[in-house]
């Protein structure tokens, strides 16, 4: 199973967020969950680099299957508060679709 957890604050301000585990939907290669939420993620953390100029520490670990987001300022820019909720969207709808046994969201607060 995927599990994504996003830690917020009381006042629903983003400090990061992880993804960590592989989907077992289907064979490695074949794993479209897995496939989509790595898209998402990625596309994420890629537009946080490239569109803002949030401030963020980001670890990858392929053999682990995780990817971690850390923002280091108090308060994410508007854009990548947008980023981030579409983010949420976007994992929220797989695991609808595909169910809770290969992908969960997490909400932590912080």
């Amino acid at each position: 199973m995927i599990k994504i957890t996003f830690h917020k604050t009381r006042a629903g301000e983003y400090r990061d967020f992880i993804c960590e585990g592989h989907a077992g939907f289907a064979a490695y290669g074949e794993d479209i969950v897995c496939a989509a939420v790595s898209a998402l993620v990625i596309n994420t953390v890629n537009s946080l680099d490239e569109i803002t100029d949030e401030a963020m520490e980001v670890v990858i670990d392929e053999k682990r299957g995780m990817i971690r987001c850390l923002f280091t300022d108090q308060t994410l820019q508007e854009t990548s508060r947008v980023l981030m909720d579409s983010l949420v969207l976007g994992l929220s709808r797989i695991e609808e679709q595909y169910g809770k046994k290969h992908c969960r969201l997490h909400f932590k607060e912080v």
